[in-house]
């Protein structure tokens, strides 16, 4: 049943990337290396304060990272231990975050960009590659990555257990872009 459903995912994700205005970051066309759909936003939620002191307020240009779910699922189906699983996420997120920082030094934009933003329910090991995390406050948003969070788990591995759901609570992670450049460009 898993497999037909990653199957229906796989054809409705180009959908998905078209609607939700997302870019690849890629320099090669039929470079598919780097796991990050990226989008320019206006920034919309609560004030906050980056490690390097960079303040990010409502309406602020952030670039908004995606990861690519559907390949990450695809790649991990023979990875069957939650700890090889985790490893391999973070290598690929680390792998892809130098052409990230190419990507945003070379944008048309990056004078007006503050830093990368996204939401994770899998924020544990983010500060080791630069991030920082705050909690999701919006309620309604909080829940329905909550729901999408179950929906992905359930695609590479069993049903998230009520002790996942509370170990793995949706964060915002975001990072400065001169945070970003030091430690990526």
């Amino acid at each position: 049943m898993k497999h037909y459903i990653v199957n229906i995912w796989s054809l409705l994700d180009p959908f998905y990337f078209r609607m939700a205005r997302l870019s690849y970051i890629h320099k090669n066309k039929n470079d598919y290396k780097n796991i990050f759909r990226v989008k320019m936003i206006s920034y919309k939620g609560k004030p906050f304060i980056c490690r390097d002191g960079t303040k990010v307020e409502e309406n602020d240009k952030v670039l908004k990272i995606h990861l690519h779910n559907i390949r990450l699922i695809r790649e991990m189906k023979d990875i069957k231990n939650d700890i090889n699983q985790a490893r391999y996420i973070f290598k690929v997120v680390h792998e892809s975050l130098p052409e990230l920082a190419n990507y945003v030094h070379n944008h048309y934009d990056a004078a007006h960009i503050k830093g990368i933003i996204g939401v994770t329910a899998i924020s544990k090991g983010s500060f080791r590659l630069g991030f920082e995390t705050v909690p999701i406050s919006n309620l309604f948003y909080k829940g329905l990555k909550y729901t999408s969070f179950i929906m992905i788990r359930s695609m590479y591995r069993k049903p998230p257990t009520l002790a996942d759901l509370r170990t793995h609570q949706p964060s915002y992670i975001y990072m400065s872009k001169e945070q970003l450049m030091d430690k990526y460009h």
